[in-house]
């Protein structure tokens, strides 16, 4: 027995830096950086992307933290804070740049409500690891609300440069405001969003996953502002979506079941 059992006292958490998952922390911080310094020059496409690549890096330093069993309770706290920057200050400064400004104090309203909302969520994940049930994400994820808000500006800013639209950020700013809005309020909702946790890389899967997902890959490739947008549009609202048919179910299932019997 250690002296830190005998003693009665807990073990202290491993204190141990790692350089991979780091170095994929600092890239997506980086990334995240890069699109606020975009964002300020009014390089709106560069800055989209940018967080796009942030959203990358970050979905790999947990994967590769875990497949080389390199966690530690600073890469968890890094992570975090880079993610704040990345997903949470970026897509801000970036909405209000591109839309917000010329709505006064409303257009900031809308992007602090969308900061604070970050920082809240990211506290409560923080705090709930363990806890929730690990197939869904409580409230919508700070990567896929950032990647909302970067699609948003990408989709447009590519649509005017193809001519299809003629519309400029300060033209849609009830559009983004509403967006904004959106997404800052549903990453601290209850609202199940599907985590992808559960999808194991090192489990066989059958040959049309395989297929799918080369598909996905050929439709995101045909068109990424439009098809990104699209996908973190549709997965902005699934939340709600299972949470509706949730309750409608319970809703079912409590009306169907037979009465229990009184007293004699």
């Amino acid at each position: 027995m250690s002296d830190l059992k005998r003693e009665g006292l807990a073990p202290q958490r491993s204190r141990r830096i790692y350089l991979l998952p780091n170095a994929l922390t600092t890239a997506s911080l980086f990334a995240g950086f890069y699109a606020i310094v975009q964002a300020m020059n009014q390089h709106f496409e560069q800055a989209a992307v940018a967080v796009f690549v942030s959203m990358v890096l970050d979905g790999l330093d947990g994967r590769v933290a875990r497949l080389t069993n390199t966690q530690s309770a600073f890469g968890e706290q890094y992570d975090s804070l880079s993610d704040m920057v990345a997903f949470g200050v970026a897509p801000a400064v970036m909405v209000y740049e591109w839309s917000l400004r010329g709505l006064g104090k409303w257009g900031w309203i809308a992007a602090f409500i969308y900061v604070a909302g970050a920082a809240l969520r990211l506290a409560r994940f923080n705090t709930n690891v363990g806890v929730v049930d690990r197939r869904f994400f409580q409230g919508l994820p700070s990567p896929a609300s950032g990647a909302l808000i970067a699609g948003l500006i990408w989709v447009v800013t590519d649509l005017r440069e193809t001519k299809w639209i003629t519309a400029t950020g300060p033209d849609l700013a009830w559009l983004a405001w509403a967006i904004t809005v959106y997404a800052g309020i549903t990453m601290v909702s209850n609202a199940p969003f599907y985590s992808f946790k559960t999808f194991n890389v090192r489990r066989s899967v059958p040959f049309m996953f395989v297929l799918a997902l080369v598909l996905v890959f050929a439709l995101v490739s045909s068109d990424p502002p439009l098809v990104l947008f699209t996908l973190f549009l549709v997965y902005g609202i699934s939340g709600y979506a299972l949470w509706l048919w949730r309750w409608a179910r319970r809703d079912s299932d409590s009306s169907s079941s037979p009465p229990s019997a009184g007293a004699a």
